[in-house]
């Protein structure tokens, strides 16, 4: 059955049941610097903006033709181990919180408003680990084994799913798990 990805995955793209692969980098971006997140066929698929000229450290994920999909923005005067994400037009895409207590491996929950929490689990810091909806749907698979190159890891996107918000999701677990 053809699906039509979710608005922010690739545009005007069509599939027949297979996931997206991407390429990113271990702490994508330095403030000020931009980076190019890749798809399996080497295309440049989404961009990420590190925003220089604020005073806390924004990563925006934009499409291909620069237009903004979602931000994610360190807080100031929150929990350490919290985050959100924002949709390019305004509004809560996601909050990602750390497990208090993980004792056998790392844990973090997404809290997707109007929809079903996501559930991360794995080696976050070797980048081995993988998304769920509500522990039976797979959502992304994130591994160092995809790729050769030092600092580099890949995340495989399940069909149905909205591409540059799982890569939001992705890039803001290893932005705190390196802080």
């Amino acid at each position: 059955m053809m699906r039509r990805r979710a608005e922010g995955g690739l545009a005007g793209r069509e599939e027949a049941g297979g996931a997206h692969r991407y390429k990113m980098h271990e702490k994508l971006v330095s403030i000020g610097d931009d980076y190019w997140i890749e798809d399996a066929a080497g295309e440049r698929a989404f961009k990420v903006d590190g925003k220089a000229l604020r005073v806390r450290n924004t990563l925006v994920i934009q499409s291909r033709e620069g237009r903004d999909l979602y931000t994610i923005q360190e807080r100031m005067l929150r929990i350490k181990d919290t985050m959100e994400i924002e949709r390019g037009e305004g509004g809560t895409a996601a909050t990602i919180k750390k497990a208090l207590i993980a004792p056998l491996r790392d844990r973090w929950t997404v809290s997707i408003p109007g929809g079903e929490d996501w559930e991360v689990q794995g080696n976050i810091l070797d980048h081995e680990y993988h998304i769920e909806a509500g522990r039976r749907e797979r959502v992304a698979g994130v591994s160092k084994k995809w790729f050769r190159v030092r600092d580099t890891y890949g995340v495989e996107v399940e069909p149905g799913h909205d591409d540059a918000l799982v890569l939001a999701v992705t890039a803001a677990i290893d932005q705190m798990s390196h802080d």
